[in-house]
């Protein structure tokens, strides 16, 4: 069995100078115990599972054994929250414990969230509720199984205190891996301050650790931009094609990595709707589902303008060449969204045309308020002609299929497919490949962290996870994780929970 002595644990960021970060070690907890661990992420960094669930290792994964080559610190960074820039931020209730190097050699960073407070809590207490963390589990779990690039979750830990939000809650910590932590708002700290030397730092770190490529090409810093654009337009691209509404797209919400961060009033859109907003917090609409890619290039243009410096020494010049980058991300973002929704549609050749298509499917949802996801999944259905158990629809199925299938689009739809496809079973394959028949429904969800909050009972949340683990198998029209919500078990709001 592994023991801690085995663990190659390091800090390449504790390498950088005093101003990236604060010195601190995870809060003492008199009483952690691990609710869920993700075995199958401990063997991708080279844990032994079995040595995780002993009490070592969990003193180990709580971080209240402090590793050799740990250095466990909290990072600082500005960002712009909604629109309005606050120049100091930084880790107020986590702490990046260390690194550790993955079975296919890649640096992944271990962190813990919720563990107390830092030098950045500014009047927060630094630490996180069972509920929270629990969501986050499940839904960047999901995120991954559905190859959407994220932040991973290795564990969810109670700490044996009560915390005091709205009202007394079990307190708990999330073990987060992800492949670092640096976000646009890193860059914005030492920009606010003119720290040019230090933005120089953090881009050569950036570039060791996520671009290498880069230092062999001209201009590698405005190479890295480039690098940074297209892993978020592809983010934001599977965010749009699978119903995601993150929430809180700050610029403090957003990695250099291009991976999801952040799982606060996040949520999957029901019924479709271009304007949805779930987050409680956004009063203006700011994050609403079809603001995403323009907000992410607006946040990538204030990215654009830390890294001035670092282009040319002639701030015109860095100012054109970095804007021609920016100029292209429309057409960067667009070409990979109709390219991911098209293969919803079952499509195999991607024409620029085939955005009609897309969009015409979109506007049908809209119009007749139906599902986002449920209507994708039952395109599958529609071609088989097979509408479930026993000949049996709800009528909620029912009324979905009749809308799209009475359609002047359903036809389009069946035309273009054949002018490429003449077998049906490839086309089905293709859908059901694209097309998830599980979904952390906002209603399900609710209901798994309830049970796990109030009664302490975890085997809801286990069977959720375990279904959302298998997203793409055939599911019937009757199977729960196919379904959408009914009105009187759709959640219309979601909360940031810190």
């Amino acid at each position: 069995m592994q023991n801690s002595k085995n663990i190659q644990f390091e800090n390449s960021y504790a390498l950088l100078p005093k101003p990236f970060y604060a010195k601190v070690k995870p809060e003492r907890f008199s009483n952690t115990k691990i609710l869920s661990l993700n075995k199958r992420l401990a063997e991708e960094l080279n844990l032994d599972s079995d040595w995780l669930l002993t009490a070592q290792g969990n003193q180990f994964l709580s971080g209240q054994e402090i590793h050799e080559g740990s250095d466990p610190l909290a990072q600082a960074y500005a960002g712009h929250q909604f629109g309005t820039f606050v120049p100091q931020l930084g880790d107020g209730r986590a702490v990046l414990l260390g690194e550790i190097v993955d079975i296919h050699g890649n640096r992944k960073d271990f962190q813990l969230k919720g563990s107390g407070r830092t030098p950045f809590s500014r009047n927060g207490d630094g630490k996180a509720t069972l509920g929270p963390i629990l969501r986050e589990y499940l839904i960047s779990e999901y995120m991954h199984a559905i190859n959407i690039p994220t932040t991973r979750s290795l564990a969810a830990i109670t700490t044996g205190e009560t915390v005091l939000r709205e009202e007394a809650l079990p307190g708990a910590v999330l073990v987060r891996i992800a492949s670092s932590h640096v976000r646009i708002g890193t860059f914005q700290y030492f920009s606010a301050r003119q720290m040019t030397d230090e933005i120089k730092l953090l881009a050569d770190y950036i570039i060791a650790r996520h671009y290498p490529l880069v230092l062999s090409q001209k201009e590698p810093y405005l190479r890295l931009f480039q690098n940074v654009l297209d892993r978020q337009a592809n983010l934001i691209s599977d965010w749009m094609s699978i119903g995601f509404i993150h929430g809180v797209m700050n610029t403090d919400n957003t990695t250099l990595s291009g991976e999801t961060i952040d799982y606060g009033p996040c949520a999957f859109m029901d019924q479709f709707q271009y304007d949805k907003v779930f987050s409680s917090i956004d009063h203006t609409s700011r994050y609403c589902y079809q603001n995403q890619p323009r907000i992410i290039l607006w946040n990538l243009t204030r990215l654009a303008e830390a890294m001035l410096s670092l282009i040319d020494e002639n701030v015109e010049i860095s100012i054109r060449k970095i804007e021609e980058v920016l100029n292209e991300f429309p057409k960067a973002y667009e070409n990979l969204w109709l390219e991911k929704m098209s293969r919803k549609l079952g499509l195999k050749k991607i024409k620029h045309a085939d955005k009609t298509l897309v969009e015409g499917f979109l506007d049908l949802l809209h119009k007749e308020n139906l599902d986002f996801n449920t209507s994708f999944h039952f395109l599958e259905k529609l071609l088989e002609g097979r509408f479930g158990f026993n000949g049996r629809i709800a009528k909620d199925h029912q009324n979905t299929l009749n809308k799209i299938q009475t359609s002047v689009w359903y036809n389009k739809w069946k035309e273009r497919l054949l002018a490429e496809e003449v077998d049906q079973k490839k086309i089905i394959e293709r859908l059901r490949k694209n097309n998830p028949s599980a979904f952390p429904r906002n209603h399900l969800v609710q209901k798994v962290l309830s049970s796990a909050i109030y009664d302490g009972d975890l085997n809801p949340f286990n069977g959720l996870l375990k279904e959302l683990m298998s997203p793409f198998i055939k599911r019937t029209f009757n199977n729960t994780m196919a379904q959408a919500p009914s009105p009187s078990e759709e959640v219309t709001q979601t909360f940031c929970g810190t």
